[in-house]
């Protein structure tokens, strides 16, 4: 029987090996870190070996080693949280906040609806439908930044792009935290009242967010009186797992606390962005293990009975994604190119969205309903990590907004058979 640690050791090591593999593909490393989990995991060595061998990673090993996802999931929400900076909103005008807030409110309203209609898979087909279309909101940054950066894209549509990217997850978590008490309800077959869909989800949010801000101040004020980098590097991480522990004990979002704790205290340090630096340069590894551990749970033996609400979740997505953002860009009077393609940059989906069916799965009232929205999730941030960058690629290319660093390109590789032909 492995030990935790080193089920621990071969998730790194799974990790690290298969995002070398992924540079030769020129894809994100968060696609090798949950191929890893899958090649390591319990669920396909299951299906290979008639249940014989349980994997580099078993079943209770997934169970053991939940603690290090739920501390990622805290660190995410905090990183979300630090670029929620008022200021920054403020800068942004109300034209990113509608495109935002339609393109979120679209897809979720286009996914729910889609998932209603697929009942035969699921009982609780309800519960699945909100969850599914709240996660289906939230959109990965960093495969999105990736190419933006690699091509030097500029111009009206990558200016709309980043600040919608970085406010849509917050968007996206309030959506989730609304959602994920309602499911609850439905799943657990209790009388549906004004108290259990109302009053229980906006206690939940308003707790969460008090408590959030209540750390994020103290964090800011300690900040105060420990200077050297260390220190303060060791009071966030001391503040996001406070935040995970309370909101564990008091059943409240761990998401929404965190966010709320990396909001608060960027809002209240002029400094917060060189302090949060420290903290980026901390997290990859855990942020790694909590992909490679997400792979891992991926159930293959539901695969096949979820099918078709994984393809639809994956086309109806799209959908909502380019509808929203289209018409939040006709409504605010954005140039004809953000209407046209800021929707197409939209469709990445990682981080976040996996820490959403992470959070489903530890909930015991969901039950079976967990296992199905994580199998979905994890397929569709599969899809989207291999076909998001490309599509986002093209979409700036058709904008517009990366010809001129292509015609860079073509013009070396000419160059460079140019000058072999002499040779």
């Amino acid at each position: 029987m492995f030990t935790n640690l080193l089920m621990i050791g071969f998730a790194m090591i799974g990790g690290l090996a298969l995002s070398r593999v992924m540079k030769l593909f020129n894809l994100p490393n968060v696609t090798g870190y949950l191929i890893a989990g899958l090649l390591i995991g319990p669920n396909l060595w299951g299906l290979l070996t008639n249940g014989s061998f349980g994997g580099l990673i078993t079943e209770e090993g997934l169970k053991s080693l939940n603690v290090i996802t739920t501390v990622a999931l805290g660190f995410i929400a905090f990183s979300i949280g630090g670029e929620f900076k008022l200021a920054t909103i403020k800068k942004l005008g109300v034209k990113i906040i509608i495109i935002t807030l339609f393109q979120a409110c679209t897809t979720v309203a286009f996914v729910m609806i889609a998932m209603m209609f697929v009942r035969n898979d699921c009982e609780f087909y309800v519960s699945r439908a909100l969850l599914l279309g709240a996660i289906a909101a939230a959109t990965a940054p960093a495969a999105t930044l990736m190419v933006v950066r690699q091509y030097k894209a500029k111009g009206p549509v990558t200016e709309t792009l980043l600040p919608v990217v970085a406010f849509d997850d917050a968007v996206g978590l309030i959506i989730f935290s609304v959602c994920f008490s309602l499911a609850e309800v439905f799943a657990a077959g209790g009388s549906v009242t004004a108290e259990k869909v109302i009053l229980e989800p906006l206690r939940e949010i308003g707790l969460s967010l008090l408590i959030g801000a209540a750390i994020g101040a103290f964090l800011s004020w300690m900040c105060r009186f420990f200077k050297s980098r260390d220190s303060r590097l060791m009071l966030m991480v001391c503040a996001v797992i406070l935040g995970v522990g309370l909101s564990q004990v008091l059943d409240l979002s761990n998401l929404l606390v965190c966010m709320m704790i990396g909001a608060v205290f960027a809002n209240m340090r002029l400094d917060s962005i060189h302090i949060l630096t420290h903290c980026e340069k901390w997290t990859p590894p855990l942020f790694m293990l909590f992909f490679v551990i997400s792979g891992a749970d991926l159930k293959l033996s539901i695969l096949p009975k979820v099918g078709l609400a994984g393809m639809i979740y994956v086309v109806v997505r799209a959908l909502g994604k380019y509808t929203g953002a289209f018409a939040g860009a006709a409504v605010t009077g954005s140039e004809r190119t953000v209407r046209d393609y800021l929707g197409l940059t939209l469709l990445p989906q990682a981080g976040v969205a996996i820490g959403m069916a992470q959070m489903v799965a530890a909930s015991e009232e969901l039950g079976v309903v967990a296992d199905q929205v994580v199998t979905v999730v994890l397929f569709a941030t599969l899809v989207y990590e291999l076909t998001g960058p490309i599509i986002t690629k093209a979409a700036l290319q058709g904008a517009g907004e990366i010809d001129r660093d292509i015609g860079r390109e073509r013009r070396a590789f000419a160059h460079f058979f140019k000058k072999k032909k002499k040779a």
